[in-house]
């Protein structure tokens, strides 16, 4: 967080102006505030004109021209990027500013892990050691992808230039190194700026070295693929199976990318309930900070989602593949973004996608969930809890 509260103080009543789509505004904010939520597409100058705060997530552009006009003192986004925030701006304002890293992390991965037990047999390969995960990006998400691969015996490498010398050696791989396995997962932050910038980081001549049978998923930012060279690379045949959550020019998005890939979704990956509440009392938490207001906020926390049954025949991949699909079908919200994309028009089209994100069903997190197992094996129980599951375990069972 940054900048100082001083136009704060003493103020009888503080007025946030919040993305419809953030949850749990209400309950985080002590009673002086007045709370005013509007889609986060709509957000315009004028609806900030008296705001104190302004709160977001990633299709609300932050900037100059949004917020010059304004007494916004104070910028949160419930979003792990900020590539939609001009913080230099911001900061030569002396507005604070927050986002919540982090909070969607858990979220992400086990978007990623249903994609790749959705694609055919790549889940069998990987747990088998036939093929590894490339991860772009070793940010809070890609860091926590690459713990949870680690948990399933899942081999996997990173690419992350922007570390510098203190890259780990988890994360010391070129991007060629990423481009040849077999599933690539891209969690980069958008970015023009030189030496790395990640504006197109995969375009023609990256494609080009992607396997044909590798699966290329994105659930980062859409325009860190070229996606008319992934269009073009996809209509030669020669493409690999590809899932997009992201996509340039959101949310007008390609219709005929939308056709081509295996997978598409509205730019959900992030959507759980848990990492939604998560990432709004991340930005309570940080306004209350930067007012330096010692109230009390009773945390309102999401209740706990029922305990999950593991039935005795199943092992391995299958396994896995059970557990994922207990809490998330991707194939629902393929199916949905598809349907909303049957629209004639690119307007259409694009309110359809938004609206599929405004109304977007509830959906809970696997990690720490509760399943009740039959005996196991000590390496089918290893993949249990390398979901982050918990096992209610019978007496009979041996860990």
């Amino acid at each position: 967080v940054h900048g100082v509260a001083t136009e704060f103080a003493g103020m009888n009543n503080l007025h946030i102006v919040a993305d419809e789509n953030l949850l749990g505004v209400t309950g985080q904010f002590p009673a002086f505030a007045t709370i005013e939520q509007r889609p986060g597409r709509d957000i315009s100058a004028a609806n900030l004109t008296h705001a104190d705060v302004l709160l977001v997530r990633s299709v609300t552009r932050v900037n100059e021209e949004l917020l010059d006009d304004s007494r916004v003192r104070f910028v949160g986004t419930a979003t792990s990027g900020f590539d939609h925030v001009d913080r230099d701006y911001l900061q030569s304002r002396d507005i604070g500013f927050a986002h919540a890293p982090g909070s969607n992390a858990n979220s992400v991965v086990e978007y990623v892990l249903c994609a790749i037990a959705h694609c055919g047999q790549k889940l069998e390969q990987l747990l088998a050691a036939q093929g590894s995960v490339g991860i772009v990006g070793y940010g809070v998400i890609g860091r926590t992808l690459m713990t949870r691969l680690l948990a399933l015996g899942i081999d996997c490498i990173a690419y992350d230039p922007w570390l510098g010398e203190n890259t780990s050696t988890a994360a010391s791989a070129s991007l060629d190194d990423i481009l040849s396995c077999s599933v690539i997962s891209l969690h980069a932050e958008l970015t023009r700026q030189s030496p790395w910038p990640s504006y197109h980081l995969i375009g023609c001549n990256e494609l080009q070295k992607i396997s044909h049978d590798s699966l290329f998923i994105n659930a980062s930012r859409g325009a860190v693929v070229d996606n008319a060279a992934l269009s073009a690379r996809l209509d030669s045949g020669q493409g690999p199976l590809s899932v997009l959550d992201v996509w340039e020019g959101e949310s007008a998005i390609s219709t005929k990318l939308l056709q081509q890939v295996a997978l598409g979704t509205a730019h959900i990956a992030g959507y759980s309930l848990d990492g939604k509440y998560l990432a709004t009392r991340m930005l309570g938490d940080a306004l209350r900070q930067h007012l330096r207001l010692s109230v009390n906020i009773s945390h309102s926390h999401v209740q706990h989602p029922g305990v999950l049954n593991l039935p005795a025949n199943l092992s391995g991949a299958g396994l896995v593949r059970h557990l994922l699909h207990c809490r998330y079908s991707i194939a629902a919200d393929d199916a949905n973004l598809r349907k909303a994309s049957l629209s004639v028009t690119e307007s259409e089209v694009a309110n359809g996608f938004d609206a599929l994100r405004r109304n977007y069903a509830p959906r809970r997190e696997l990690k720490g969930s509760v399943v009740e197992v039959p005996p196991l094996t000590p390496s089918d129980l290893a993949l249990v809890r390398g979901l982050g599951c918990i096992p209610a375990i019978c007496e009979s069972t041996s860990p």
